[in-house]
C-alpha cells in the first residue's frame, strides 16, 4: 500500500495543469498511517473541505476506519486538518459493523446535504456489498447521521464496494461503483425521505482491467466531470498511474451514461491531417501522416461487407501490425479489450487519444476503453483495414497532440 498522500494539481481549463505541493499526508503524531480516497466539496461558511478515510497507526483498513476532513485556505493551496476529527466514526453505526469503510463522496439534493461511503457488511463474504448513507446536520459538515444503506449491490459474488460517487445527472441519479472488478453505473431514482437509492439501469463505465476508481466533479457550468484512474503500467519509474482525460456525462434517454472528453481538449491538437471516402476491399492501408505516440484521431467507418474492419496505432514500418482497434460486427475491441456494441445506420464512430503508453478510445458515443499498451518505441505507423470484405473510411481527421503542462 505504500505510505499514502493527496497529490495535487490545478487548471484554469481542465486541459493544462501545474503541479502543487502535496495537500494531504498522515499525520503521525495525530495517529495516522494512511490518507485514503475521499472527495473536496465546501460548506455554508464557503469554505474548502477535503474530506477523506483516515487509518490509523497499527490498524487494519478492512476492520477499522475513520471519516476526517481536512480545511483549505482561501486559495485552496493548503490544507489543515480539523480538530474535530474524526468527523464520522463508526459508532454511527450503532451495532452494524461496517468493514472496509471508506472513500466518502459529498453530495447534495435541494436544501440537504448527504455522504456516501463503501463498504460490506459480512467481512468480504460476498453478497452484501453496500453503499451506506450520511445526512449533514450542520451548515458547516462537521456534524453527520447515519441513515442506513443506500444500495446494496444485485451480483451475489461482489465482495465490498469501494468509491461510491452518487449525483443528479439530468432528471435521473447516478451511482458509480468500483467493485474491485471493472467500474460499473445504475442510473434510477433517489428517495431522499427513506435513503434509498431505486436503480433500475446499470453499465459500464469503462470496458477495460486497466481503469477503476473514478471520481467526479460539478464545473462551474453545471457540468458533470469524470476523471478514472489508469493502471496496469510498468513498474520501476516512480510513478504507478495516470487520470484519464476528464470526460462530460451526460444522461441518454434510455437511461444510460454517456460520456466524452471536454470540448476544451482541442487546445492540444496541432496540424490536422485529414483523409475522406477510402473504400478498402480486404486490404491495409498505411498513411503517409500522421506518426508519433501522441495523436488524436476521429474516425468516421462506413461498414460493408467486412467480417473485421479498424485501425492499427503504433504500427512498425514493417511486420507487426501495432495495437488494434476492430470492430467484427458484434464487438468492438480496443487492445484486447472487448466490448458488444451497435453502430448507427452502419456506422462506427471512433475517437481516439493516443499519449505514449496510454490509449482512450470513445466509441459510437456509448463505450469508453482506456487501455494500457506498450508497442516498439519505433513503432509510429497508423493504418485503415478491412479484413475478407469491404468497408469504408468516410473521413479520418488526426492531429498530434502538445503536453498538458506548460
Amino acid at each position: 500500500w505504500g505510505h499514502m498522500h493527496w497529490g495535487h494539481a490545478r487548471s484554469r481549463d481542465l486541459v493544462f495543469w501545474k503541479h502543487m505541493p502535496i495537500a494531504l499526508w498522515p499525520s503521525k503524531e495525530k495517529g495516522e498511517d494512511h490518507v485514503f480516497s475521499g472527495c473536496a466539496t465546501t460548506n455554508s461558511r464557503g469554505q474548502l473541505l477535503a474530506f477523506y478515510t483516515s487509518i490509523g497507526q497499527g490498524k487494519s483498513a478492512t476492520e477499522y476506519a475513520e471519516q476526517w476532513v481536512a480545511t483549505g485556505d482561501a486559495d485552496g493551496n493548503t490544507f489543515t486538518k480539523h480538530p474535530g476529527n474524526p468527523i464520522l466514526s463508526e459508532k454511527l453505526h450503532g451495532a452494524t459493523k461496517v468493514w472496509d469503510w471508506r472513500d466518502p463522496f459529498v453530495f447534495r439534493d435541494g436544501a440537504r446535504t448527504f455522504l456516501v461511503c463503501g463498504g460490506n457488511l459480512n467481512h468480504g463474504k460476498g453478497g452484501q456489498g453496500v453503499v451506506l448513507l450520511y445526512e449533514a446536520t450542520d451548515g458547516e459538515l462537521t456534524a453527520w447521521k447515519y441513515r442506513g444503506v443506500l444500495f446494496t449491490h444485485p451480483d451475489a459474488e461482489v465482495k465490498n464496494l469501494e468509491c461510491p460517487n452518487f449525483f443528479k445527472l439530468g432528471d435521473r441519479w447516478v451511482l458509480i461503483l468500483s467493485p474491485h472488478r471493472r467500474v460499473e453505473y445504475f442510473t434510477g431514482r433517489f428517495d431522499a425521505d427513506a435513503g434509498k437509492f431505486l436503480a433500475d439501469q446499470r453499465g459500464l463505465m469503462d470496458h477495460s482491467d486497466d481503469y477503476y476508481a473514478p471520481n467526479c466533479m460539478e464545473d462551474p457550468q453545471g457540468r458533470r466531470v469524470l476523471w478514472g484512474w489508469i493502471k496496469g503500467f510498468k513498474g520501476g519509474r516512480g510513478w504507478n498511474g495516470s487520470f484519464t482525460l476528464p470526460r462530460i456525462l451526460t444522461m441518454a434517454a434510455d437511461g444510460h451514461v454517456r460520456q466524452e472528453p471536454v470540448a476544451q481538449l482541442t487546445q492540444l491538437r496541432g496540424q490536422a491531417h485529414n483523409l475522406q471516402d477510402v473504400k478498402l476491399n480486404n486490404a491495409t492501408n498505411h498513411l503517409d501522416a500522421p506518426r508519433g505516440d501522441t495523436l488524436e484521431l476521429s474516425v468516421e467507418f462506413e461498414a460493408g461487407d467486412a467480417k473485421e474492419f479498424g485501425l492499427m496505432l503504433r504500427c512498425a514500418d514493417a511486420g507487426a501490425p501495432g495495437v488494434l482497434i476492430s470492430f467484427d460486427g458484434k464487438e468492438l475491441e480496443v487492445a484486447g479489450a472487448k466490448s458488444k456494441l451497435s453502430l448507427d445506420g452502419g456506422k462506427l464512430r471512433l475517437r481516439v487519444f493516443l499519449d505514449r503508453s496510454v490509449l482512450e478510445v470513445y466509441a459510437n458515443e456509448r463505450a469508453c476503453f482506456s487501455r494500457v499498451i506498450y508497442p516498439g518505441e519505433r513503432d509510429l505507423g497508423l493504418a485503415v483495414f478491412a479484413r475478407d470484405g469491404t468497408a469504408t473510411v468516410r473521413s479520418l481527421e488526426a492531429w498530434p497532440m502538445k503536453p498538458i503542462i506548460k
